[in-house]
């Protein structure tokens, strides 16, 4: 069936286009459109199954209905499953969400901001490189509404959701300590991001809580981009030197799921040789053996927050309050730490 608009409606019931859009956007009676006439476009439209441009309509009352949403990567498990929440929050209050990756680039994300303005989306919601305080000061300055989650710009007064990336480290780090495993590896990420400096931070403190020191060679630090290629030597590095340590922290999933593969190939029981915890999950972490004690991030409320404040802040009529949301992990206690020592 051949598609239909406005200027087809317009032109075969001799009246104007302003007209037939008023009275599909239901604005013809104040627009003082006659009932006949309005019967008329209305029945024209459901014979012929006219289906709305969303974009002008949306434009038309002043908006697009579009909000757009700029993550690190999308194949991350993290980051699709809180993006699917928000996909979903906001097809219920009538928005459509444009995603794109910027896969760590601090001058992608700037291109896909300027792209997102440029699309006319009615707010954006990203998860920074935290390597674009020029954006985010522009955004700023225009009082375009956007949302910050995952990372922030500590330094900015920005809205954001995060979680307490300090305390779910320094308890699932503490957690091995009561079960008196005191040398203690962490795997980590260069800490150039606000997340993987807090959990850093939170294993150091757990450490200091039990008056033990932190020990150089047991902090290993790894480029994200090379992670798959460094795991296998930080593992190694952990397990095999003349002090090995009989606990492992991975500070993201990924690299868990990698060190995971790493001890299986040199052949390392777990719990029994080296106990094993991540910050984040897999979905796998519980049903692998042993099943892998997790800090778990609340991805409903996480999406949810992200959505209702970007939406407050959207449709308000007045300026909203700047709203900073930390929320509270999990720690999922598995088999992965064995038992007291």
């Amino acid at each position: 069936m051949k598609k239909v608009y406005l200027k087809d409606i317009a032109n075969d019931l001799n009246v104007s286009k302003t007209a037939v859009s008023l009275v599909l956007n239901d604005k013809g009676d104040e627009n003082k459109i006659s009932q006949d006439t309005q019967q008329r476009i209305i029945e024209y439209a459901k014979k012929h199954n006219y289906i709305p441009n969303q974009l002008a309509r949306g434009l038309s009352r002043g908006k697009s209905e579009t909000i757009g949403l700029i993550i690190p990567n999308i194949s991350d498990t993290f980051y699709s499953k809180v993006s699917g929440v928000i996909e979903r929050k906001a097809k219920e209050q009538g928005y459509t969400v444009l995603f794109s990756s910027s896969y760590e680039d601090p001058e992608k994300e700037g291109e896909l901001i300027q792209s997102m303005l440029n699309r006319q989306v009615d707010g954006l919601i990203i998860a920074s490189t935290q390597k674009n305080q020029k954006e985010i000061d522009f955004l700023k300055k225009e009082k375009f509404p956007f949302v910050l989650f995952d990372r922030h710009y500590p330094n900015k007064d920005t809205d954001y959701v995060v979680v307490d990336n300090y305390l779910g480290t320094k308890k699932i780090t503490e957690h091995l300590l009561n079960l008196g495993r005191e040398q203690i590896g962490l795997i980590t990420l260069k800490p150039a991001l606000e997340p993987i400096a807090q959990r850093l931070l939170g294993y150091n403190d757990a450490l200091k809580s039990f008056n033990i020191e932190s020990r150089k060679e047991y902090i290993i630090e790894i480029e994200r981009e090379a992670y798959l290629e460094e795991i296998e030597k930080a593992v190694s590095k952990l397990i095999l030197s003349s002090t090995p340590v009989d606990a492992i922290v991975f500070a993201t999933h990924y690299l868990a799921s990698q060190g995971l593969r790493v001890l299986k190939k040199l052949n390392i029981n777990v719990p029994q040789d080296v106990a094993i915890v991540s910050f984040d999950e897999l979905s796998a972490f519980d049903i692998v053996e042993p099943p892998i004690t997790a800090v778990i991030q609340p991805i409903k409320e996480i999406g949810c927050s992200v959505i209702e404040i970007l939406l407050n802040k959207i449709e308000s009529t007045v300026q909203q309050d700047i709203k900073p949301t930390v929320l509270k992990t999990k720690l999922e206690i598995r088999e992965s730490c064995g038992q007291l020592l």
